[in-house]
């Protein structure tokens, strides 16, 4: 599968060596890539084949053997939440913050951030998984609705500035931790749509519905977002390949 995008060249005086281990469909190492090019970081790729991973990266992950992996000068973060977390502690002085500096505002953005990697995304996964069998499908819609109104309530709730300014230090284009983790796996929501089922519901959910399409124009999120054809011909081969 071709590479979504061509990663930043290094400088000649830059003595960070960084490299980053992914896949081209996955929301969680393209969340970090987000990051790093928001922050202005260099950065090499590689494309991992998750059939065939290699004895290099099972070396930097021995433990989950999952992608994303960022080395930085030798010493592998994984886990992508993680990574996100080291890149705006590590590089501090660059680019925006991607964390609030309020105590508590950061703890629900780690929160909410997990809610929608432990609920929301393999919910999403459960809809592809249903094989598009019409009563799975509907309960598995029903599950993922249910989790988003959950998920809308205590946005509005713990940040409520959340889905009511789109905008950051910078004038509108930068995104913040939880901006990168959540809407890298929803702006991709049309291609569910596509060959599963509808996944949101504008009329019920609209303030997330806005928020999502929001994030959707914002530069690095065009930039990086998988194509589209790209994930409805795999999510219709993982579609045939259900029993």
């Amino acid at each position: 599968m071709e590479k979504k995008n061509q990663p930043l060249q290094f400088d000649d005086d830059d003595e960070d060596e960084v490299v980053l281990f992914g896949t081209w469909s996955s929301s969680r190492c393209t969340r970090v890539e987000i990051a790093l090019k928001q922050k202005g970081i260099p950065y090499r790729y590689v494309e991992v084949d998750l059939q065939n991973k290699g004895e290099l990266f099972l070396s930097y992950n021995p433990v989950h053997k999952a992608v994303p992996v960022l080395v930085h000068n030798g010493k592998p973060i994984a886990e992508s939440l993680l990574i996100l977390e080291y890149i705006d502690e590590f590089w501090s002085d660059r680019g925006p913050k991607l964390l609030p500096e309020d105590s508590y505002q950061r703890a629900k953005v780690r929160f909410w951030s997990n809610f929608c990697d432990d609920k929301m995304i393999p919910a999403t996964f459960q809809m592809v998984l249903t094989g598009g069998k019409a009563e799975e499908v509907e309960k598995a819609v029903k599950e993922f609705d249910e989790l988003l109104t959950l998920f809308e309530q205590g946005i509005q709730r713990d940040l409520p500035a959340t889905f009511s300014t789109h905008r950051s230090d910078d004038g509108g284009e930068a995104m913040g931790f939880l901006e990168i983790v959540v809407g890298i796996n929803v702006c991709n929501y049309a291609a569910i749509e596509e060959t599963v089922a509808g996944m949101i519901d504008e009329a019920k959910h609209p303030a997330f519905a806005s928020w999502v399409n929001a994030i959707k124009e914002k530069p690095l999120m065009k930039e990086l977002l998988p194509r589209h054809d790209q994930l409805v011909t795999k999510i219709k081969g993982m579609l045939a390949s259900v029993p």
